[in-house]
């Protein structure tokens, strides 16, 4: 037998605040579950309300950086002849320098 066979003895729930126990023990019987289930079930709802908060966010950055890209798709993929004019542009200012440190 393993040491979470027991799930009622899985969990030592210890309040320090009797109304507080007696509070999550109302709100248990009102959902048909015991208290660790019902704080278990609490835990998982507010980690995966975390994860969705975090995973939204995520998503709407990644939207901005894909509308940010998409603004400007030449200059994330310039075309051939773009590419060979700033290629000569470079070659002249190369020129224009070798020009300027043989006088």
């Amino acid at each position: 037998m393993g040491a979470m066979s027991d799930a009622k003895t899985a969990m030592n729930l210890r309040f320090p605040d009797p109304a507080q126990r007696a509070a999550i023990a109302a709100a248990a019987k009102q959902e048909g579950l015991s208290m660790q289930e019902y704080i278990l079930t609490a835990a998982y709802d507010r980690a995966t309300a975390v994860e969705r908060t975090f995973l939204d966010g995520f998503q709407a950055s990644m939207t901005r950086s894909g509308a940010a890209f998409a603004a400007e798709p030449s200059s994330l993929d310039p075309s051939a002849e773009r590419r060979a004019a700033e290629q000569d542009a470079l070659r002249e200012l190369g020129k224009r320098q070798e020009r300027g440190h043989a006088a």
